[in-house]
């Protein structure tokens, strides 16, 4: 009984938080209500979406759910888009969803198990659906990445697409970051020239969540440096001119605001081309939370200098304000 009533406790507070800082204009922080975190935003048919982790112990994440919105302020639930009942070598631990549209598919790429080294059953697995909202269903059987390469621990992947319109997998943690091509169906690997499948690019001071993107024909490479469960935890980036670098580091762009939240990190990034605008996505710890699975999804705007560098995020409890995608 004391559990459930502090579980009820830590939620009308969570509640109160969100709804404290959200209007019919501005989207609050946290955008959604639940511990989540772990977020990769996408825009799919005019709509914004977000697929983050569930927040809990790990024999509790056996479940993804997504989130949908018109203007970034009203979201929508899509609860257990994707569960371990659809997916049978994976029983614990389902993390860091990365998603991506091709060929009127819907891809979502995943961890599980939280494997520990290369004789245990785990890794990054690929789910398929029609719609965004799923439901998914798992597209190999198998993890598609179920070993270490290169020290690289098999979770927090991310898919980028690159201008020539080939698909990569970026992908690491322990400190350790690969990437790997993507053969047309996401069934497997291409090898490089070299006749490497997994090329480290990990940039110093790594950790964990990479994510990609392409601006001004400069490929920006962000990841998250720092402890999950500290408040040190935080984003930084380099610049380089191929999705394989080389990539000097150049700075941190997101982290705690003791005002504010700790444990800013882990994130992904809107990009509205036509209205050049840049938002951020990523998952932070309220104040008045120790519990290191007590995250929140929230968002902030980024923006860049004349020269291209990222400027320093500021976090906020408002968020941003209500924009539609077209």
């Amino acid at each position: 009984m004391k559990h459930l009533i502090s579980s009820l406790l830590l939620l009308s507070g969570l509640t109160s938080f969100a709804q404290g800082t959200k209007t019919i204009n501005q989207s609050g922080n946290p955008i959604f209500e639940g511990w989540y975190a772990d977020p990769d935003a996408a825009i799919f048919n005019n709509k914004y979406w977000v697929y983050p982790t569930y927040s809990a112990k790990y024999k509790e994440q056996v479940f993804l759910d997504a989130f949908s919105s018109d203007d970034l302020v009203k979201w929508k639930k899509h609860p257990h888009i994707l569960d371990t009942a659809a997916v049978k070598w994976a029983n614990k631990a389902m993390w860091a969803p990365a998603i991506v549209q091709k060929d009127k598919k819907y891809y979502l790429f995943f961890g599980a198990n939280d494997i520990q080294s290369d004789n245990e059953i785990g890794g990054i697995g690929v789910a398929v659906a029609d719609k965004p909202e799923g439901p998914y269903k798992d597209h190999l059987g198998k993890p598609l990445v179920d070993k270490f390469h290169n020290g690289a621990q098999p979770i927090d992947q991310f898919v980028f697409k690159d201008k020539d319109g080939q698909y990569y997998l970026i992908y690491g943690g322990w400190k350790h970051c690969n990437i790997a091509k993507l053969n047309k169906d996401f069934s497997g690997f291409l090898p490089f020239e070299d006749g490497s499948t997994f090329k480290e690019i990990t940039p110093d001071n790594y950790v964990e969540g990479p994510y990609m993107f392409i601006r001004n024909g400069k490929y920006y490479f962000m990841w998250s440096e720092g402890g999950w469960t500290g408040p040190d935890y935080s984003v930084a980036y380099a610049v380089g001119d191929s999705p394989f670098g080389p990539f000097k580091r150049v700075g941190k762009i997101l982290k705690q605001d003791a005002a504010i939240a700790t444990g800013a990190g882990h994130h992904s990034v809107i990009i509205n081309e036509k209205k050049g605008q840049y938002y951020i996505v990523y998952h932070r710890r309220p104040l008045t939370e120790t519990d290191g699975n007590h995250r929140v999804t929230c968002i902030d705007e980024m923006k860049f200098d004349a020269a291209g560098n990222i400027l320093p995020v500021k976090i906020t409890n408002k968020g941003v304000k209500a924009q539609k995608v077209k």
